[in-house]
């Protein structure tokens, strides 16, 4: 299934600054049992997000009216846990398109990727700059660039690179999961498959 290409993103930011976020705590496992990655957006940090009588927990930043966007930044050690791919399905339902941090759990960092979803990892001390931007002005934008794999708080001019695999960036930057990457190939294949059947 493709996703949305992406290329260059810019946009306000939502902090979460809490470490060793796992992935039970981004989708909790009840959630688990649907098969179709629809409406998991809904469920996204349920139990952070709302009551027993799901009332909003209006302390938790995703009912705060005052933060936006399509990125979300969150704190070290992201991911964590189990390999579950809903997590990932969750996020990008939600409207994510990209989630930031100085640590990312490996499995997470390809789901996501799989889903269209770009980690950002930066240093500690460049997530705590974007924190305390957000901090100072929640409309504050950030520039995150695929091509040149950087990430700049637009009210500084601030920037960073990060890391990526090729292969991973090219599929996010044509919207390709792995499975599309090879059915983008499959002429190309045949004619190889058909010139070693020669």
């Amino acid at each position: 299934m493709a996703y949305d290409k992406f290329n260059i993103l810019t946009s306000t930011g939502v902090p979460l600054p809490i470490e060793n976020v796992d992935t039970d705590q981004i989708i909790p496992a009840r959630f688990l049992k649907a098969t179709k990655r629809e409406a998991f957006g809904d469920n996204l940090f349920r139990d952070w997000r709302y009551n027993a009588d799901n009332t909003p927990k209006q302390d938790f930043v995703l009912n705060n009216p005052i933060y936006s966007g399509k990125i979300l930044v969150g704190g070290t050690n992201f991911g964590s846990g189990s390999s579950r791919e809903h997590a990932a399905w969750a996020i990008y339902d939600y409207g994510f398109r990209c989630v930031v941090s100085s640590f990312f759990a490996d499995i997470f960092k390809n789901n996501a990727i799989n889903m269209g979803i770009l980690p950002v990892q930066v240093s500690p001390a460049f997530l705590e700059k974007i924190f305390l931007a957000i901090e100072a002005d929640p409309t504050t934008e950030f520039i995150v660039s695929l091509p040149e794999q950087t990430i700049t708080i637009s009210a500084t001019g601030e920037k960073e690179s990060f890391d990526i695999n090729g292969y991973k960036k090219n599929n996010l930057l044509n919207g390709f999961d792995d499975i599309d990457y090879l059915q983008a190939m499959k002429s190309d294949i045949a004619t190889f498959a058909a010139a070693k059947a020669v």
